[in-house]
């Protein structure tokens, strides 16, 4: 590719790409490229004037080579990302405005007075049909107010007035619908399936395989806990299926052999073998688009309380106008109060307020599914930690094995990261990783793997049972043993970390030591959230009694439960939520679904189980708990804006009312005002919070 250099500093360069025009479907494919490179940070193209503008890391030579390589033809961007990317969106939208001034200057310039006159005479009647219409419903709405002021003004032959008000009515249609299309589509995107790789079923063995190899009529199995990645039909097995995601049904659904299942949906309980039917990413994203345009979740209370409001003011406008006149038998001052209403900004700003937070929050890498969980985080008093992976790092290490059967240390860790392999947790991850790093190979020699949520995993290998989990689930529900002559070894495991028990046909095999270190910012963190408003922090985890009240004394958590299973999480929130309290819980684990459900807000941490990210109402996909204050910033700050807006529209809206019936301003003038503070209203709320 050919390019110059604009501007350039250490760690950032402006290029100019030397072609005539850049389409959108070139300028993503080019954005694919460049953000998929290890050495760049950040990258934004700028498809209208042919700019890029990249930050990277490293060599400036390297960065310089990256471009000379790139071509539009070699570079194979996946088909999702180019079909919702939303650079098309904001293109089509931006060309609409346009199209609208456009339009009109031409109008005014070009167009005779007489063929200008019936060009608004006909618009003005789609308004008016419109307010018959809502009328025809025992409706008195904006459609009802829109309607009686373009019609006054088109019998009063003010044909400028009407077209000023059709004008801006339309600007601001576009304006509001761009703006929720584009924060649906983003939202969309951030919820679309992130799976890189699958378990293929070949020759009866499972094969973890990158997504990208999957074709029709490959045949993949799901383990519990898991996202289906692709529409299919069951090919085997039982599952209860969430489909929350797809649906917004709560409650699972059963799947067996011959039913359909959908990508995006996740097996909660059970495991799916999936002949795959279709192995495109874009009607998930399709789906996923109709089921929030349809849901209510983007509606905060104070949003629907405006919305509500706006419509119960049209009333009071329409008979302030027809009072006026009675009063003053002047038409001017009535139409001047008749071209002014709460209703249009009130129903412009708040939403555009709420999906503009949304938006915001995503540049955090936080996933926010609807404006009612922002302003219920800004309700929160109460927070509830899990500990594994949200507390603690969500890279927790294997740092020692202690054998008890006399095999060799790493042929266990070999049989655990066999197991563990199949289900998603940080634990459990901790073992694959440890692993791989020791080059240790571990085939399928097990039979059907069945997982006990929040206890362990049970298999057979070699004709011999083997299970592996926590104490509670290896003593307690298996009733292993631990072997003769090995009791002082046990009692000697060292305390600081967490433990795995790995037993083979009821005889303890291995202990598998696992280093949980606590996040840095885990206190910092807590503290912050108490400034912020939050009165009681609460961690709640499956460890020991020991270790959780280490973790809880140097976090400063009020109260901390450990033992606890998934169902007791969930309790301890309804609880909470009877004492009249607004509870956030923070987990990433299978075992923190029930919990994430329960909480007035469930908040996922990515690096967990996809069950956990498609249940809970907010994803953080940064590894830093700060993102947790800053979302209960950014929801303090909404509720702050839409409370502003909400006085600023109310004060200016009724000095312009009080003006017309004075007789100081004229219809066009109030007009002019109320649609421009509108604009103005709307755009500031499109800003950043923070």
């Amino acid at each position: 590719m050919k390019f110059r250099i604009k501007h350039e500093m250490r760690g950032r360069m402006r290029i100019h790409v030397s072609q005539k025009n850049m389409s959108c479907r070139q300028a993503d494919i080019l954005q694919y490229y460049l953000s998929s490179q290890k050495n760049v940070t950040s990258v934004k193209v700028y498809h209208l004037v042919g700019d890029v503008t990249v930050c990277y890391v490293g060599n400036r030579e390297d960065m310089i080579s990256l471009f000379k390589k790139f071509s539009y033809e070699k570079t194979e961007a996946p088909k999702a990302f180019l079909e919702n990317s939303g650079r098309e969106l904001n293109e089509i939208y931006r060309q609409k405005l346009i199209m609208q001034v456009v339009m009109r200057m031409g109008r005014k310039m070009f167009l005779p007075a007489p063929l200008r006159v019936g060009y608004i005479t006909i618009k003005a009647c789609q308004y008016i049909w419109k307010g018959i219409k809502c009328l025809a419903k025992g409706k008195i709405e904006v459609a009802v107010l829109d309607a009686t002021a373009i019609g006054v003004s088109v019998l009063q032959r003010d044909f400028k007035t009407a077209g000023s008000i059709m004008f801006l009515l339309k600007i601001g249609e576009l304006l509001e619908e761009w703006t929720h299309k584009k924060s649906v589509d983003d939202l969309a995107r951030s919820m679309s399936l992130n799976v890189e790789k699958v378990w293929l079923l070949q020759d009866g063995q499972e094969i973890l395989v990158p997504i990208e190899k999957i074709v029709p009529n490959d045949q993949v199995v799901v383990h519990m806990g898991n996202v289906i990645p692709f529409d299919g039909v069951v090919a085997d097995g039982e599952a209860m299926v969430n489909q929350a995601s797809m649906t917004g049904e709560s409650a699972p659904v059963h799947k067996k052999g011959g039913t359909s299942v959908y990508a995006g949906t996740v097996v909660e309980e059970g495991e799916l073998t999936v002949l795959v039917k279709e192995v495109g990413g874009s009607s998930r994203f399709e789906k996923i688009v109709t089921m929030i345009e349809e849901s209510e979740k983007l509606k905060s209370a104070l949003e629907s309380k405006a919305e509500h409001i706006a419509d119960q003011l049209v009333p009071y406008t329409l008979a302030g106008t027809a009072l006026t006149y009675l009063l003053t038998r002047n038409i001017t001052k009535a139409v001047s109060i008749l071209m002014v209403d709460f209703s249009c900004a009130l129903k412009l700003a708040m939403p555009i307020s709420v999906l503009s937070a949304i938006r915001e929050a995503s540049l955090y890498n936080i996933t926010v599914k609807g404006g009612k969980y922002l302003e219920a985080i800004e309700e929160a008093d109460t927070i509830v930690f899990d500990k594994t992976g949200t507390l603690t790092k969500a890279q927790p290490t294997v740092a020692d094995v202690i054998s008890f059967n006399g095999e060799e240390p790493d042929e266990l860790l070999r049989l655990a990261a066999c197991m563990e392999e199949h289900f998603p947790h940080s634990m459990a991850k901790a073992v694959v990783d440890a692993a791989k790093e020791r080059n240790l190979n571990h085939e399928e020699k097990h039979s059907k793997v069945e997982y006990m949520v929040a206890h362990g995993i049970s298999t057979t290998i070699s004709g011999k049972k083997a299970v592996i989990g926590s104490y509670h689930f290896v003593f307690e529900d298996e009733n292993c043993q631990i072997p003769q002559g090995k009791e002082s070894v046990f009692a000697s495991i060292p305390e600081e970390y967490s433990h795995l028990y790995l037993a083979i046909e009821n005889s303890l095999a291995a202990v598998i030591c696992i280093e949980d270190p606590l996040r840095e910012e885990a206190a910092a963190v807590v503290n912050s959230l108490k400034l912020a408003g939050i009165k009681k922090v609460v961690m709640m985890t499956g460890d020991s009694e020991r270790t959780a009240k280490a973790i809880a004394e140097k976090v400063g958590v009020d109260e901390y439960y450990s033992e606890v299973l998934p169902e007791d999480k969930a309790k301890f929130i309804e609880a909470e939520k009877e004492k009249g309290r607004k509870v956030i819980m923070i987990g990433d684990g299978i075992n923190d679904s029930p919990a994430l459900s329960a909480a007035d807000v469930g908040i996922a941490i990515s690096d967990g189980a996809q069950i956990a990210r498609e249940i809970a109402d907010v994803t953080i996909g940064a590894d830093n708990l700060y993102e947790i204050v800053t979302l209960k910033a950014l929801s303090h700050g909404l509720m702050k804006r839409i409370q502003k807006n909400y006085r600023n529209i109310v004060g200016f809206n009724t000095g312009l009312i009080v003006l017309g019936a004075a007789g100081v301003l004229a219809p066009a003038a109030s007009a002019l005002l109320h649609n421009t503070s509108t604009l103005l209203i709307s755009l500031k709320s499109m800003e950043n919070l923070l």
